[in-house]
């Protein structure tokens, strides 16, 4: 049944990463594969979009779009800067997600609703629970700190 409802959801948000996702573990689910196929989902699929990511960024760069010298003009800008440091903050803030999601798989839930609400409420993008946990597991280390 939550599926269905996170179906409907993506449906009205009109989020296609979403839809697909639910339909593609509906799939599974109807063929019966969930048994197998989940459980090497929910420890492998991070590291795989992960990986798709990380192509889909290089493509640029192997295409031969993006060479050495847009990279040394890039460096000329204060933005590139800033882009530099925001690269390397994501990077750092995904990896504390990933550490998160494997210690409080029930995070989650949260995550992805809040993901939802995002889209759906304020035109947001989902780009991803991973950055969020790495928001939350940064928030949760502050707090335990200050505590």
């Amino acid at each position: 049944m939550f599926l269905l409802l996170l179906l409907g959801i993506s449906i009205v948000a009109k989020n296609q990463s979403l839809m697909i996702a639910v339909g593609v573990l509906l799939v599974l689910k109807a063929l019966g594969l969930d048994a197998k196929i989940f459980s090497l989902i929910q420890t492998k699929g991070i590291n795989w979009g992960v990986t798709i990511i990380t192509i889909a960024v290089l493509a640029p760069i192997a295409s031969g779009q993006i060479g050495f010298r847009d990279l040394g003009d890039a460096f000329k800008s204060p933005f590139a800067w800033v882009a530099l440091v925001s690269g390397i903050a994501v990077a750092l803030l995904a990896k504390g997600g990933i550490t998160l999601l494997s210690e409080d798989p029930h995070i989650t839930t949260a995550l992805v609703l809040g993901t939802i609400l995002a889209v759906s409420l304020f035109k947001g993008v989902a780009v991803g629970p991973l950055i969020g946990a790495g928001i939350a597991y940064m928030v949760m280390r502050i707090y335990e700190y200050i505590k």
